[in-house]
């Protein structure tokens, strides 16, 4: 039985142990039948040129985890931000640890998803924002659809931000020789609301771990919304995020995301502009090395005028690694005054490894302001000189010069804490140590 028959049947399953009557339900048979129609994404698909699965769906995955695992804080306190107070929303194996969460409802609901698919007081908003945005024919979504039970329930109302940051983190043991998970995450930011959220998937373990992630986020109208997605697995961890963020009028979403680590990412991330003013921020930085796989699908659509997008993503890629960008704006006829720019700059530092980068404009407004750039190459040798010449060890001068690659990207990190984290990441994935703060 491969990993597609075994979902299908492992559904059934599931069916039995979830309310059939909630309004969820037929979300879920719809999807499954489609992820059953389409299956998994191959190379023949233009989207999924340069990314397999297949070696992914040889492995014989357990669906559910078979017994409920426990950690201590001190296992994994260093996968935490625990330099600042946040809220802590944490799955083990894809279960709640109550003992390693924080969650609130002071004023906002920082929760689960299961608690907001089976309380009444949160099944109309349920009701109006669950699965609205995520893509009907994206096959991995639909299967997430499918299976979606847990993961977290972010609801800020309107005015309101929450104390502290939200953190996310998803844990997978080993427990299981091969584990399959598949969060799912509802963040809504009403009318005039903020919200900063820290997202993270870490397996401790060396057996294979795919996760099969969708995140749906919905900005209302004036509201702000700054996710940041650390993405530092280990080798034998597999990753595709699907990211889906509905914009209102005068809203300001940003989403950076930091790949360093992982066997496989795939990163899809979607914005719908629906509406005026908007402001959409894409942002990433990637370094790679080893056989490890990186592949970021964005898109922006503008649907209405007056907008404004920012697409920047570097990329520094060593050993025999590879790293895929493929940016997509579209400007509808109605789009007028859009203001869109996508920028991919990448450094090789093996001749093995591997960029393959397609900007794509389709515009159908005739009074815009559009760009996009690509640029893949070495670091700079003179620069490099310069730096040695000055005293500065080559190894550390290497790494000054991917630190100043990579620092529009950095500076605009909005969490002090989160930004020097970052700062330790890239020194580690360097083998450097530096003493400054971008």
């Amino acid at each position: 039985m491969d990993l597609k028959e075994k979902l299908i049947s492992s559904f059934l399953a599931f069916e039995n142990n979830v309310d059939l009557d909630h309004p969820v339900h037929e979300v879920r048979s719809e999807a499954i039948k489609n992820f059953e129609n389409k299956g998994f994404p191959s190379k023949k698909e233009e989207a999924w040129k340069y990314t397999s699965l297949n070696s992914l769906q040889k492995v014989d995955f357990s669906i559910f985890p078979k017994e409920e695992s426990t950690l201590e804080y001190k296992d994994v306190k260093k996968y935490f931000l625990h330099e600042i107070d946040t809220y802590k929303i944490v799955f083990v194996d894809g279960v709640y640890s109550s003992y390693l969460s924080e969650t609130t409802h002071d004023g906002v609901d920082v929760c689960l998803m299961s608690s907001a698919f089976s309380k009444p007081m949160f099944r109309q908003v349920i009701e109006v924002y669950f699965n609205k945005v995520a893509s009907k024919d994206e096959s991995l979504t639909t299967l997430n659809t499918a299976f979606s039970k847990e993961g977290a329930y972010i609801y800020i109302p309107k005015n309101k931000m929450p104390k502290k940051p939200i953190q996310i983190l998803h844990l997978a043991t080993g427990n299981e020789a091969a584990l399959m998970l598949q969060p799912r995450n509802l963040i809504v930011a009403e009318d005039n609301a903020e919200v900063q959220i820290i997202e993270r998937h870490q397996s401790l373990t060396d057996n294979e771990v795919f996760t099969n992630s969708v995140t749906e986020i919905f900005a209302g109208k004036d509201a702000i919304v700054d996710y940041y997605k650390v993405q530092n697995d280990a080798p034998t961890a597999s990753l595709v995020d699907n990211t889906y963020i509905s914009q209102k009028d005068s809203s300001v979403v940003r989403v950076h995301t930091f790949s360093f680590g992982g066997k496989l990412i795939r990163n899809n991330l979607n914005f719908y502009q629906n509406g005026e003013r908007i402001d959409s921020t894409l942002k990433g930085v990637t370094i790679l090395g080893d056989k490890q796989h990186v592949d970021h699908h964005t898109l922006v659509h503008h649907r209405q005028p007056n907008c404004e997008s920012h697409q920047d993503y570097k990329g520094i890629f060593g050993d025999s690694s590879t790293g895929v960008f493929n940016g997509k704006i579209i400007v509808d006829k109605i789009a007028q005054k859009t203001d869109a720019f996508q920028q991919n700059n990448n450094i090789l530092l093996s001749d093995r490894a591997t960029i393959n980068s397609k900007p794509q404009l389709e515009i159908f407004a005739d009074d815009v302001k559009c760009s996009h750039g690509c640029t893949i190459g070495q670091l700079d040798e003179d620069a490099l000189f310069y730096l040695r010449s000055r005293g500065i060890p080559k190894k550390e001068a290497t790494a000054l010069l991917m630190y100043a690659f990579a620092n529009n990207v950095l500076e605009s990190v909005r969490i002090p804490e989160l930004k020097s984290r970052i700062n330790k990441i890239i020194a580690n994935k360097l083998g450097v140590r530096v003493g400054f703060d971008l």
